[in-house]
């Protein structure tokens, strides 16, 4: 696994090379995580695939350079190109996990007829959660959200009242106290919902773009997992002529080393 660096404009974008296959493959992760975590599928893939794992802005070593800016799709585009241009790439997979669907589902959009095949891991961007609707529309829950930064038992008083009411599960409730706990967690859930925010994609689109390009999508969950879930997923998946779809014995959290396990077992 080696470490390098893209400097576009004010951004600078981090990401790992792994593996040394003929096919190439980029890779976007969960929230709170970098490009080293799928370092087990990487291991899994390594005679098959070349991947390409990018931090994702205020995640990892990638910086984004105009916090005060939303990352639009057509930034995101001319990154790629960079990226693309210097690494020498004319056609790829996907693979995404958790928040690193809604960059999987973008570039998607944005390169079609380059794309081979995606591999979605429990992906957000498919069904938008309620925090996020919250967080990042209208302006008023916008501002709100800021200030839990600076004035964290804002945001404990509302998980503990929409637990209590029984509208949150137990899993997840615990999952966003970790994500909340300290400054630096909860700046970067606050810049992590509103820079990406236009990273949104119609899941009707979506299917067309998979559909016309025959493209290859394989989806992974867990059967524990509460955050991402199939009813969620079948918004797109029932608009897919094919799909693969597996579901393993795990939560939200341990989906990436039970897909390596996985596919080890399948080689």
């Amino acid at each position: 696994m080696t470490s390098h660096f893209l400097t576009y404009e004010d951004h600078v974008i981090h990401y790992y090379k792994m593996g040394n296959g003929i096919k190439t493959k980029l890779a976007f992760h969960g929230f709170g995580l970098d490009g080293s975590s799928f370092k087990p599928i990487a291991d899994s893939w390594s005679n098959v695939y070349t991947i390409y794992s990018f931090d994702l802005f205020y995640h990892g070593k990638s910086h984004w350079g105009e916090p005060n800016n939303k990352l639009t799709k057509q930034q995101w585009q001319k990154i790629l190109q960079a990226f693309f241009q210097k690494e020498k790439i004319n056609d790829f997979s996907l693979m995404a996990f958790s928040l690193g669907g809604k960059f999987a589902l973008t570039t998607l959009e944005l390169f079609p007829h380059k794309i081979k095949e995606i591999t979605f891991i429990a992906p957000d961007g498919i069904k938008t959660q309620m925090w996020y609707n919250l967080a990042t529309y209208p302006l008023i829950f916008q501002n709100y959200f800021k200030t839990m930064i600076v004035k964290p038992n804002r945001f404990f008083k509302i998980l503990n009242l929409v637990k209590s009411i029984g509208l949150l599960d137990k899993s997840i409730s615990k999952f966003a106290a970790s994500q909340m706990n300290s400054a630096r967690k909860r700046r970067r859930v606050y810049y992590s919902w509103v820079i990406f925010k236009d990273l949104k994609s119609d899941m009707k689109y979506i299917g067309k773009l998979v559909n016309t390009h025959n493209i290859e999508v394989t989806m992974f969950l867990g059967s524990y997992d509460k955050i991402i879930t199939e009813e969620g997923m079948n918004k797109l998946l029932h608009k897919l002529k094919d799909y693969d779809l597996h579901t393993l014995e795990c939560g939200h959290n341990n989906l990436i080393p039970h897909v390596a396990a996985f596919l080890r077992q399948i080689e």
